[in-house]
């Protein structure tokens, strides 16, 4: 397996030379390029994983942290800093932590940095980042529907119940969570309740599948405040945007959280 990381350093250290010499025993190629925003532009190309050793530097330059900023929103690279706890706290500043795929506050080991490094591109989470869509609906014909549809720009997962999807749930983490209303035994709203009830998974945004649309329905509905909701009967045009578009705007909270 091949893979680029991007290693952001100033000057040379043993740390660095071993995680390079590990990290080439895996088949990953590494760069290694000055603080500086143009040697970074002109390495990014092709690179998995940006690595930042933080240093003095942080406190001297928030423009570059704030170009590493714009560069991982708008390409979707995962980002990894190392440094002291003072220096990632510095980083922060400028990086919200939610952009920030891993940090490693020093002392850091580099075995467990290289594995952690190899992990994330094996994984194939330090390329753009496919999003993952759990759909849950007891209606397989609209499953298979939706299936397609979404398939072509997202991964999707599909359970057929409601506790098929909190079964799921306990060991996965999907970025978002479609779910039908009206379900028999376990209906959408008491999904919903159990989703939200358990710290591993509250913060899933979760968007409703409702077939009615007349006003008291989507009041209903809302009232549960859920992160949405789309009507069944729409068409693969319109469900396909409104999934695009909340992602997008899930993207740009997250740039300032």
């Amino acid at each position: 397996m091949a893979g680029k990381v991007l290693l952001i350093n100033r000057g040379s250290a043993l740390m660095t030379d071993a995680l390079i010499s590990g990290l080439k025993a895996s088949d990953i190629k590494t760069v290694q390029v000055e603080p500086l925003i143009e040697k970074i532009a002109a390495e990014k190309d092709g690179a998995d994983v940006f690595l930042l050793f933080a240093g003095d530097y942080v406190y001297e330059s928030p423009e570059l942290l704030v170009y590493l900023k714009d560069l991982c929103f708008s390409e979707d690279k995962a980002l990894c800093v190392v440094g002291y706890e003072k220096e990632l706290a510095e980083v922060e500043e400028n990086i919200p932590k939610s952009m920030i795929e891993r940090e490693f506050a020093r002392p850091v080991d580099v075995k467990n940095l290289s594995a952690a490094l190899y992990t994330l591109i094996s994984n194939g989470e330090g390329r753009k980042k496919e999003k993952h869509i759990l759909l849950v609906d007891d209606d397989v014909t609209f499953l298979k529907i939706m299936q397609g549809w979404l398939g072509s720009k997202y991964r999707v997962t599909v359970t057929k119940s409601g506790m098929q999807a909190i079964t799921y749930i306990a060991a996965h983490t999907p970025d978002l969570i479609l779910l039908d209303y009206e379900m028999p035994i376990t209906p959408g709203p008491q999904v919903l309740e159990m989703i939200r009830s358990e710290p591993n998974s509250a913060k899933i945004p979760v968007i409703f599948l409702t077939g009615k649309a007349d006003r008291d329905s989507v009041i209903s509905v809302m009232r549960l405040m859920p992160d949405g909701y789309l009507l069944k009967s729409s068409s693969k045009e319109s469900i396909l945007t409104s999934v695009d578009q909340f992602f997008e705007s899930k993207k740009w909270n997250n740039l300032y959280t």
